[in-house]
């Protein structure tokens, strides 16, 4: 029997166990949700069995789909394996990777793909420009890192690759109990009473400034900072103002009741980050598989997040 199975489907199943429905592994693949879906049902047909239960939330595989998934997890890392040893006796393997972020909050994310990522390039110096960097990218030009963590785009920016990762929802965080839990959404003019708690960076880096607050005309009644998370959800804990920070972020203080939030706007304030590179490493294995462990990993294992 010839079969039909290549590498994709076994990438498919692979990527709809970890994200968990169709939608999220369309991403993952790179995939409309149709095409993911056709893919399936012509496996599907080949075999004449179902391979998961298509209404289940998360997924759950039947035999055949089990039986396959274990072949996957066999093959896939064989073969990841070999393309990183080929693209290691092509381009080189050593080399040095120092990150610059701008965010406050990127290291909850940008962990996990680090240490997936010294598993599969221990060669590779990996290390974090220490610090909070209001112009990452200009370190790339420094020669002080290759790669920055973006929020913003400079269209004027020259000898760089740009690599985008995912857009995440902002919301704003309130202490219980606020009266502004009643709108359905908040707009510009509700902050305009209020004391806004916010990290110590320029307003330019802060959506909810730049992108909201500013075009209305709106300042908050106080302004008030802190370097901390969990210090800035204390003060909002505690009545002394609110905050806006991505929902990823934040979700364990929601989901234990500690602060509660809303959303800002009738759709919602988006965010959206960026990997810059120098364009020297665009073209490195390394640094294509350092994108793609932080857009997986994200999109897996943070809420609310959809890749760019």
């Amino acid at each position: 029997m010839q079969s039909p199975l290549e590498l994709r489907h076994l990438k498919t199943l692979l990527a709809l166990r970890e994200a968990g429905n169709l939608s999220r592994a369309a991403q993952l693949l790179n995939l409309t949700q149709s095409a993911l879906s056709h893919q399936l049902k012509a496996l599907e047909a080949h075999y004449g069995a179902s391979l998961f239960e298509r209404k289940s939330s998360p997924v759950v595989f039947g035999a055949a789909g089990q039986r396959l998934l274990r072949l996957a997890e066999q093959v896939l890392p064989q073969v990841e394996e070999a393309e990183r040893d080929v693209g290691r006796l092509v381009a080189g393997s050593a080399g040095q990777l120092r990150i610059a972020v701008e965010c406050h909050t990127c290291f909850d994310w940008l962990m996990p793909a680090m240490d997936a990522f010294r598993a599969r390039w221990p060669e590779v110096e990996l290390d974090i420009v220490s610090g909070f960097h209001a112009d990452p990218v200009g370190l790339l030009h420094q020669d002080r890192a290759e790669l920055a963590i973006v929020s913003e785009l400079d269209a004027d920016e020259r000898e760089v690759a740009v690599h985008p990762l995912f857009a995440f929802e902002i919301v704003a965080l309130l202490p219980k109990g606020h009266v502004l839990l009643g709108k359905p959404w908040l707009e510009a003019q509700d902050f305009a009473e209020q004391t806004l708690i916010t990290y110590p960076v320029p307003d330019e880096m802060l959506d909810l400034v730049r992108r909201v607050l500013q075009p209305a005309g709106v300042s908050p009644a106080a302004r008030r900072s802190t370097e901390l998370t969990v210090a800035m959800l204390q003060l909002v804990a505690s009545g002394r103002g609110i905050a806006a920070l991505p929902l990823w972020a934040v979700e364990h203080y929601l989901a234990r009741g500690y602060v509660a939030q809303q959303r800002i706007g009738e759709a919602g304030l988006t965010g959206r980050l960026y990997a810059v590179s120098s364009q020297r490493l665009a073209g490195k294995p390394f640094l294509a598989d350092f994108v793609r462990l932080m857009r997986e990993t994200s999109l897996i294992n943070l809420p609310g997040v959809s890749l760019l």
